[in-house]
């Protein structure tokens, strides 16, 4: 079973002490959801999300006696507020985002996340979508497949790995993360393999399932639906997401974006967030001795302020 990261901090963080509904977003098998509902009034209803159904199935088993006070939904961030919608809710008091593959994705060769583990080279978090990595790698342009290497993977060799993937389709189709990795190793220096190995398998996960995207919907309709006081958490676990993160909540506890030299506020822009945590809290050394896993995981959370002005 996955261990959840961060599991009292994300509960001080996310939970305020009136509390109605709670949403969380990436549900996973359940190891938040079973430790916010402990916590939760008995009126209180969590609202569980995920885009992997697989993660659904499991995270309902294992909330099965809180079933009454849960609502499952497979959808993805951008369609939140469609479904909150159709619930009748209105406003939320508490949105958390756990947004890190979990042992499910990872342990699972069939899944083709892991450059460790032969496999299809699939990726999808969501496995009704079409696109996976193997139409990532056998379709897209050199120019295309270096610009995601650079940009989702931050990879300094992402011509050179990019160009060898191209090169090698040409004489075979690639399928697996064997041959994937096989390719990525072969274009590069012994020393630099598992960094890049890593770099390249986030980037191609990332495009799949168009992450970044996804996250910056899903943080602007979270921030729409907060109730005044209502509390936003999130934990993190790369520098993308991370600076990502920073700069939306930044973006709305900030207010006033005019000039610094202009004499009189122009824009009538207001603070939407107070920042609660003002440095991402890192998990205890003992947790990630327990959890190595935890190691990269950042927490950032936010109260939505009362009279704001709209999310744009």
């Amino acid at each position: 079973m996955h261990q959840p990261v961060l599991v009292k901090e994300v509960l001080e963080g996310l939970v305020p002490e009136k509390c109605d509904v709670i949403v969380d977003a990436t549900v996973g098998t359940g190891g938040h959801a079973e430790a916010i509902l402990t916590k939760l009034k008995r009126k209180a209803k969590l609202i569980c999300i995920d885009r992997d159904g697989n993660a659904l199935r499991i995270a309902k088993r294992r909330l099965a006696e809180h079933k009454d006070r849960v609502h499952f939904a497979h959808l993805q961030f951008n369609r939140i507020e469609d479904l909150l919608l159709d619930l009748k809710i209105s406003s939320v008091s508490g949105f958390l985002f756990d947004l890190g593959l979990c042992a499910l994705h990872l342990q699972n060769a069939k899944r083709g996340f892991s450059f460790q583990l032969d496999g299809p080279l699939d990726m999808r978090m969501d496995r009704s979508q079409s696109k996976n990595a193997c139409e990532v790698v056998s379709t897209y342009s050199f120019p295309r497949l270096t610009r995601i290497l650079r940009e989702s993977g931050q990879e300094r060799f992402s011509r050179r790995i990019a160009r060898a993937v191209v090169n090698r389709r040409r004489r075979s189709p690639i399928l697996t993360t064997f041959q994937l990795r096989d390719i990525v190793e072969s274009a590069i220096d012994r020393r630099y393999r598992i960094k890049s190995l890593a770099r390249v398998f986030q980037a191609i996960r990332i495009e799949v399932n168009d992450e970044l995207n996804q996250l910056k919907e899903g943080l602007s309709q979270a921030i729409r639906l907060l109730a005044p006081g209502g509390r936003l958490a999130l934990v993190s676990y790369h520098s993308l997401e991370h600076r990502l993160i920073r700069e939306k909540i930044r973006q709305k506890s900030r207010g006033c974006i005019c000039p610094p030299d202009l004499p009189v506020c122009g824009c009538g822009a207001k603070a939407v967030l107070r920042v609660i945590t003002r440095r991402p809290v890192v998990p205890t050394p003992e947790e990630i001795e327990a959890n190595p896993s935890a190691r990269s995981a950042r927490l950032w959370a936010a109260e939505k302020l009362g009279g704001g002005a709209a999310e744009e």
